[in-house]
């Protein structure tokens, strides 16, 4: 999270606002916290230009319980397309199958999930109830750099996105979306929040069995207050939405601002991969994450001296997942350039000891 934001929750924890309280002693149905959801709502309406026949709604259970309850709302208990490019959308298909008859349209399985399959060759159904895929894959390092068009595809089904890990990195097609979720963990706040944001007219399609607190409509009728919601992490968001808004790079401010800093910041650290021969980047370029960077060493045997190094520099949690292997760097909206230069600066000096 940013330290500016961070810094401003330390001075407000005693007393917000003059209330005499810290948010994490308020009633969620008192003015002054409804003070703090409307206005986080409305700036992060404003933040990513989401149009007014879509709801925002601040949720709990993270993108894996969103996995559940996306298919609990909107499959009808019949068929969903999945488009499959890495662990998180492998999960999401395990998840629906428990509710929906969940398919798979598209997979990058086979090559090792390092690229996006081509989208005139998905295999969408006729009676998909949504299409889902998810826009950012954490773990392997795969983004979608344009949302598809469904119905250029011919599907008229409604568009679902997880975006948990590169929300408000950069601008949304909100013509092309249904619905988009995402833990705030990456680039809002803490853990804790889910955001949902759904179009109207997909609110009333849940399942008989779905629970309560899990309906999108009860949520959207009682404005994410019908059970008490994370209100620490909402507060935490807000303050980030108000932060974001505030960012400049050049003429660009807020959301395009951002995009653009995280353009420099992945072209930085991806062009120095792609000139050495000590590292190597297995994603294909048209499809490589802006905010997480997998890649690995030429010679394995390395990569504890490398992990040692890295931690001696103040460079930390490179370390891949372990289904991947290899070393990963998340660079999310917090992240300053500086740090992508110094992790860079690191990377040259490594590889001119050892190689």
């Amino acid at each position: 999270m940013p330290e500016a934001v961070l810094s401003r929750a330390a001075a407000e924890m005693l007393d917000w606002h003059g209330s005499g309280m810290g948010v994490m002693e308020m009633s969620h149905r008192g003015k002054e916290f409804g003070e703090i959801i409307g206005q986080a709502e409305a700036d992060f309406r404003q933040l990513l230009a989401v149009p007014s026949n879509f709801r925002i709604l601040f949720m709990q259970g993270g993108g894996l319980g969103e996995n559940a309850i996306v298919p609990l709302n909107l499959s009808r208990g019949g068929a969903v397309d999945f488009v499959v490019t890495g662990s998180w959308s492998t999960k999401s298909l395990k998840e629906a199958g428990r509710y929906c008859k969940a398919r798979t349209a598209a997979t990058n399985a086979e090559g090792g999930h390092v690229a996006i399959p081509e989208a005139a060759q998905w295999s969408l159904s006729p009676d998909a109830a949504y299409v889902h895929l998810c826009s950012n894959e954490t773990i392997n390092g795969i983004e979608f750099q344009e949302l598809p068009d469904l119905k250029a595809l011919g599907s008229d089904a409604p568009l679902v996105i997880d975006f948990s890990s590169h929300v408000a990195s950069r601008s949304v097609d909100w013509s092309r979306v249904g619905l988009a979720f995402g833990g705030a963990q990456k680039n809002l706040g803490p853990a804790g929040l889910t955001l949902v944001v759904v179009r109207e007219d997909l609110l009333d399609r849940a399942l008989p069995i779905c629970p309560s607190a899990f309906s999108y409509k009860l949520v959207a009728e009682n404005d994410s207050m019908y059970n008490t919601p994370p209100t620490w992490g909402i507060y935490m968001a807000g303050l980030t939405f108000q932060w974001l808004l505030q960012q400049k790079e050049g003429e660009l401010t807020g959301v395009a601002a951002m995009e653009a800093r995280n353009i420099a910041k992945a072209s930085l650290l991806y062009d120095f991969i792609d000139a050495s021969a000590f590292y190597v980047s297995k994603v294909d370029p048209a499809c490589r994450s802006r905010m997480n960077v997998p890649f690995l060493l030429a010679d394995e045997s390395r990569n504890e001296a490398f992990l040692t190094g890295a931690k001696a520099a103040g460079l930390l949690q490179l370390k891949g997942h372990k289904s991947v292997g290899g070393m990963r760097a998340s660079i999310y909206n917090a992240m300053p350039l500086e740090g992508v230069q110094a992790l860079v600066s690191y990377m040259r000096e490594f590889e001119r000891l050892h190689a």
